[in-house]
């Protein structure tokens, strides 16, 4: 658990529209990919989440929440949102894009709001952790509550 002064945008985003969230900090375990955090936390990787932002065919961006053990199916990504192609923007177009780096993004507080699709495998959860937007910090909450913060759609873009 983070201490209350070790609070990230999302944390301040989420207090502020009073929604329930856990707060988990994997700072030191030097955990890296979406596997490590998901094993430095003790959580099982189908319920830990990684934020993946791609742009389509016509230029719109577009982010996908999937579990950490599987992939983006670029192919079903691209069909859930109407786009011919989709493809990973890269790492350098993040930070100016969405406001958060490669490692700490998180759907939640970027820097314009993105049409957002989250693997229909986090319907089967009572709860999922994602990106507290920033490297080193995780939270957990229901998507109950994470659609009260952001639109998104539950569409099966996993594999």
């Amino acid at each position: 658990m983070a201490k209350n002064n070790d609070k990230t945008n999302v944390m301040r985003i989420l207090d502020q529209k009073k929604i329930n969230y856990i707060s988990h900090n994997y700072l030191d375990t030097g955990a890296v990919s979406g596997m490590e955090v998901a094993e430095a936390l003790g959580e099982d990787p189908d319920m830990v989440f990684k934020t993946l932002v791609t742009v389509g065919k016509s230029k719109a961006n577009y982010v996908f929440v999937v579990p950490v053990n599987k992939e983006l199916n670029l192919k079903k990504a691209a069909q859930s949102v109407g786009e011919k192609s989709v493809e990973m923007i890269k790492s350098k177009e993040l930070l100016p894009l969405t406001g958060y780096i490669h490692g700490g993004c998180s759907p939640i507080g970027m820097k314009k709001q993105f049409q957002t699709v989250i693997d229909k495998s986090a319907k089967e959860r009572e709860r999922i952790i994602f990106s507290g937007g920033k490297i080193g910090y995780q939270v957990e909450m229901a998507l109950k509550d994470l659609e009260k913060v952001i639109c998104f759609q539950l569409e099966e873009v996993a594999e």
